[in-house]
């Protein structure tokens, strides 16, 4: 299947957008990465990278599916995911735009690491080489957007050493690195210090 594309069950309610004082951390680093070409669209015009923040316990914000070809975003590209099950590949959002397709890996890392309050999806391959045996990664037979990516980081953040670096390889989508953190800005800030 074509990178880009959501594969989960997506309900999406239409929704005003969320008040921008929410976001304004979200957008900034969200742009400052697409600056550094890690969230972005490749050359077949398909893009790449997403941003989240959790909103409550079993919510979040996210940036939303086919918003990674704009150099700057506002609140209107960003979603809330208000529910999931990953076994099921479903999701419920609600805003002006449909949910990433990478929602579900999100979710994964929200569920299963109760300090992450930021997770950052970037595409680099100098880091995803560098990294595929550095951090924990996932097996490469393991696609983007499954449930299948999303147990699999569970298992990692449970049984390995990934809670603790901040960071997982997804060996089977080609230079996906995800980079959480105990907020935005951490988060951010160790996205950026790979890039060195």
């Amino acid at each position: 299947m074509k990178e880009g594309i959501i594969k989960f069950n997506c309900e999406w309610l239409f929704k005003e957008p969320l008040p921008v004082e929410n976001l304004r951390d979200i957008i900034s680093w969200r742009n400052e990465l697409y600056k550094l070409k890690l969230i972005g669209v490749d050359k077949d015009g398909i893009g790449y990278g997403n941003i989240s923040i959790r909103h409550s316990e079993k919510q979040f914000i996210i940036s939303g599916s086919q918003t990674g070809n704009k150099d700057i975003v506002n609140e209107f590209d960003f979603t809330l995911v208000t529910s999931f099950n990953i076994s099921e590949n479903y999701l419920k959002c609600e805003g002006p735009v449909k949910a990433s397709s990478e929602s579900l890996t999100h979710a994964a890392v929200y569920s299963a690491c109760t300090k992450a309050n930021a997770v950052i999806h970037i595409h680099n391959f100098k880091i995803w080489k560098e990294q595929k045996n550095k951090a924990p990664a996932t097996p490469d037979y393991v696609e983007y957007g499954t449930p299948e990516l999303a147990n699999e980081i569970t298992k990692l953040l449970t049984n390995s050493d990934a809670v603790n670096q901040k960071i997982l390889v997804m060996g089977g989508h080609y230079e996906g690195i995800l980079i959480f953190g105990n907020n935005i800005r951490e988060a951010g800030e160790k996205t950026i210090s790979l890039t060195f």
